[in-house]
């Protein structure tokens, strides 16, 4: 069982810039492909962005690239979500979510992930 705490959430004005961490319990984190997910009211959840556990690869959803940048720390367990030049539509439940995969793959995270964490909320204002 891996647990996932998203922090970092919060109230920011449309342009600026907020970065979101995920803290996983795993004792193998490492082993985990770890992404990033938003739901927004009344839409579908909609995937963000994937990193490997090996580090290199990540994958960006069209919305986001170029804003938001992926990252992980294997030492400290946790993945980062660097968001900029946010706006009014990222306003959303952000989530975290990871899937066990070989190291350089991101496995079936982007439709199915093995976890899930809690979420947090990000308001963007105009």
């Amino acid at each position: 069982q891996v647990q996932l705490v998203e922090s970092g959430g919060g109230l920011v004005q449309a342009g600026g810039s907020l970065r979101l961490s995920c803290a996983a319990s795993a004792r193998t984190f490492s082993a985990y492909a770890m992404g990033w997910f938003r739901q927004a009211p009344g839409k579908e959840r909609e995937f963000l962005a994937a990193i490997t556990w090996s580090g290199p690869f990540s994958d960006y959803a069209d919305s986001v690239k170029g804003r938001f940048t992926i990252s992980r720390d294997n030492a400290k367990n946790t993945v980062y979500l660097q968001m900029s030049s946010l706006k009014p539509e990222d306003t959303a439940v952000y989530y975290c979510a990871a899937e066990r995969s070989s190291p350089h793959s991101i496995g079936d995270l982007k439709d199915d992930p093995d976890y899930w964490g809690q979420g947090t909320q990000v308001t963007v204002s105009s």
